[in-house]
């Protein structure tokens, strides 16, 4: 059985993430658990990208050795940051272990032997904030100099004999590929990008440099390095066993998980991953990915969220404040995945007390509370609601092909809305009220089974988003020991009304989204 394998972009590690680092990581580990929640095999790459100009000159300006400066970077920045954001990945490649720059020289040889990479001059303008050679089209004037237009800073005119990599020849079976699949490359908008791009003809790629050392040698001129994209897209085929002899465990590795299903990227480096990364896979006749996303910027002030222009905001200066499944709800609530979105402090609070603490959290606690006032903590005798079954039916379905099509926005607010259904019942029915009168006790229960039914289903919908939340609502439901834990729960079950038996210890626990502190 193949898995579904998701990718993350490998991020450079010239400094600490920040939250739009964490977007990208958060949307693919979502993404990731929802399909392992509908049973199916999964792997989940992320990892770092540790060579080139960029990371080799932060080092220097730090006063260490490059290997040693990401070695650090990655133990105490990037590791824990996602462990702290509750990221399940099943993997993580850094650009610097054995197992890639092997796999990468094995591969390189490949693209020589077979007369795809050729001798060559390279002579242009480079920004190596981006550590990409730039067209002349690409760049920005400004009191004649010119300026990379992600960066605002000038490029570099870089003059050395490379090798190129023959990456012209793709451009028709590229044109063709993404005309027969345009689900190759998502949304819409960044297909008719790459699909201008490639019309508009596309030069031959230097894949090495020789006027710096660190980097992955190239196998037959070690004087030279490969250039760091040329090492870096490979991430995802290395990680899973490329070049591996096929009876290997690498080798079957790479058969139950090749091609990759989805890679996630920031927009900024789509050309990277919809044009040379499929010729390159092209080149060397391997199956090139079912589908390359951009997801649009964050944007603080207007700006897209970069360390060099300090509006880098780290991840904890928020989940400090909010706390993880918090984040990890706004960014992917709050924004259609595919378009900008600027973070604002004042609507995640907003969002955070209404959709959050009001109208979910507080749906836990009441009906935690009640059951243990009018139930002695037992959960009544099983019931339906034709309206609420119904309703549920609905959502799983339309969540499910939402967060199938990484439409997250569409996903949670189905989710979400089935919640407002939930607390308009409990509204309706004022079980308060009923408790004050004996013979409405039948009534009562029902309206008390009902209630602990949905918000068993709401835990299980909310549990790739919000895995630490919805756990501790499995357990105040008494349903890790009813049913099972709550990551072996499947989407396609979760519409199955009655599930929660009778009798069920229903307790309270901590408040799921305690009110926030004032932030001087």
């Amino acid at each position: 059985m193949k898995s579904f394998y998701l990718t993350t972009p490998i991020y450079y590690v010239n400094d600490a993430p920040h939250i739009g680092h964490a977007y990208t990581t958060v949307a693919g580990d979502v993404l990731t658990r929802w399909h392992r929640q509908r049973g199916e095999s999964v792997w989940f790459l992320t990892g770092t990208d540790e060579h080139g100009q960029k990371v080799m000159r932060t080092a220097q300006e730090n006063n260490v050795e490059p290997q040693a400066w990401v070695d650090r970077l990655v133990a105490d920045a990037w590791k824990p940051n996602w462990t702290a954001l509750n990221i399940a990945n099943d993997d993580f490649i850094r650009t610097t272990e054995p197992r890639h720059t092997e796999r990468v020289q094995k591969f390189l040889q490949s693209l020589k032997d077979s007369g795809h990479i050729y001798a060559g001059k390279y002579e242009g303008p480079y920004c190596v904030g981006c550590e990409e050679f730039k067209l002349p089209g690409d760049l920005i004037d400004s009191d004649g100099a010119k300026l990379c237009p992600i960066h605002s800073k000038p490029v570099e005119i870089v003059n050395e004999n490379n090798w190129f990599f023959k990456l012209s020849a793709f451009v028709e079976p590229l044109l063709k590929h993404y005309k027969e699949n345009p689900e190759a490359c998502q949304p819409e908008s960044a297909r008719n990008e790459v699909v201008s791009f490639l019309e508009g003809g596309v030069s031959d790629l230097s894949i090495s440099r020789s006027t710096f050392d660190w980097g992955i040698p190239v196998p037959w001129d070690t004087d030279q390095v490969v250039y760091v994209w040329f090492d870096a897209l490979l991430n995802y085929a290395t990680a899973v066993g490329l070049t591996d002899a096929p009876d290997s465990e690498g080798g079957k590795k790479f058969a139950s998980t090749w091609p990759a299903d989805v890679h996630l990227v920031g927009k900024d480096i789509l050309r990277f991953h919809a044009v040379i990364w499929p010729a390159m896979l092209m080149a060397a006749g391997i199956a090139v990915p079912k589908k390359v996303f951009a997801h649009g910027w964050l944007l603080v002030g207007g700006e897209k969220m970069s360390k060099s222009k300090l509006t880098g905001i780290a991840p904890s200066d928020i989940t400090d404040h909010f706390g993880v499944d918090a984040f990890r709800y706004y960014f992917l609530r709050a924004i259609p995945f595919g378009s900008d979105g600027s973070f604002s402090w004042e609507d995640m609070s907003a969002r955070y007390t209404s959709e959050l603490a009001n109208d979910f959290g507080n749906l836990a606690s009441r009906l935690a509370a009640m059951v243990e006032k009018y139930c002695d903590g037992k959960l009544p005798a099983k019931s339906g609601d034709k309206t609420l079954e119904s309703a549920l039916t609905e959502t799983v379905a339309k969540a499910d092909a939402a967060m199938v099509a990484l439409d997250f926005q569409g996903g949670i607010n189905a989710v979400m809305d089935f919640c407002k259904k939930v607390n308009g019942y409990v509204t309706e029915k004022e079980p308060w009220i009923l408790a004050k009168d004996p013979s409405n006790k039948a009534v009562l229960d029902e309206v008390l089974y009902n209630t602990a039914e949905s918000l068993r289903a709401l835990a299980v919908l909310l549990h790739p988003v919000m895995p630490a939340t919805t756990e501790i609502l499995w357990e105040s439901l008494g349903a890790n020991s009813a049913i099972g834990s709550i990551g072996t729960q499947k989407i396609s079950d979760v519409a199955t009304w009655g599930q929660l038996p009778q009798g069920t210890s229903v307790t309270k626990t901590p408040v799921l989204f305690p009110r926030l502190e004032t932030k001087e």
